[in-house]
């Protein structure tokens, strides 16, 4: 997708293409801007940016109409856009990533030099801040036209990471913190349109329940509905540098998501 910014998001960490359905789209993951004093500090693993979730915006280009999306330009490992600021964990007792990351997927160290915690303080108001108030501003924008909001996380992974979870991730992960981010009826569309995709698995909040973005914005009672997809990268791309994009497999996952955003996007949440 060719980097779209409105005039308010110039120069910033973010870009913003502004729709007016209710829909949103968030990617947090698919950045790639390091500025020069992080990458100095990263190591080899680290400057390989192998977490990345690559190609999100493409597999998302164009598939519904009158779509906002706001996109992350930093890489994850400057700053995670989808961990809490407070640096809290969202899955306790689990390996995972944190706010800053210190290891890549498979558990191994990124950083020459780590950041102390007025690095990482500096990083969440240069970046992490300005994304979320960025996205807080369109799902307000986009409420007071329809009197509600859907909020869609989009993200990837590769399919196999034995540091993170065990065996093969299924195709489709649907995250609403066990229900509670949405509306039964965004969670019943969602599963509907994956359950459909012959040849494709899917699980509903099963590793992946939908990170703080979702779990921070997802307020039904307050009118925003939040939902997490996290795609195995096996559905689109090569999992391995040169992390390339698979047109066979990419067309087939954008006809089937076209469909199921086209829905989400019709529905009344009122």
């Amino acid at each position: 997708m060719q980097d779209i910014a409105t005039p308010s998001a110039k120069g910033q960490p973010f870009s913003i293409l502004p729709g007016s359905s209710p829909l949103v789209l968030a990617i947090p993951h698919a950045g790639t801007d390091i500025p020069e004093d992080v990458r100095a500090a990263l190591n080899h693993t680290g400057r390989s940016m192998s977490d990345t979730d690559w190609h999100m915006d493409r597999v998302y280009e164009g598939l519904v109409e009158d779509v906002t999306i706001v996109t992350a330009r930093f890489h994850r490992y400057v700053i995670d856009a989808n961990r809490d600021p407070s640096g809290a964990s969202l899955y306790p007792g689990q390996n995972t990533t944190g706010l800053v990351p210190l290891t890549d997927f498979d558990g191994n160290p990124i950083w020459q030099h780590e950041p102390d915690a007025a690095a990482i303080e500096a990083r969440r108001i240069r970046f992490h801040a300005p994304y979320h108030a960025a996205l807080s501003a369109e799902l307000a924008r986009v409420k007071a036209l329809h009197g509600f909001a859907i909020l869609y996380d989009c993200h990837s992974i590769r399919s196999e990471i034995p540091f993170l979870f065990e065996g093969v991730l299924p195709d489709f992960n649907i995250g609403t913190n066990n229900g509670v981010t949405c509306a039964p009826a965004l969670q019943a569309t969602v599963l509907r349109h994956c359950a459909a995709a012959d040849g494709l698995s899917h699980v509903v909040n099963g590793r992946f329940k939908g990170g703080w973005t979702t779990r921070h914005y997802g307020k039904p009672d307050q009118g925003i509905h939040a939902i997490q997809m996290e795609l195995a990268q096996s559905t689109y791309m090569q999992q391995s540098p040169p992390w390339a994009w698979d047109n066979s497999r990419a067309d087939r996952l954008r006809a089937l998501l076209k469909p199921m955003l086209r829905d989400i996007a019709a529905l009344d949440l009122s």
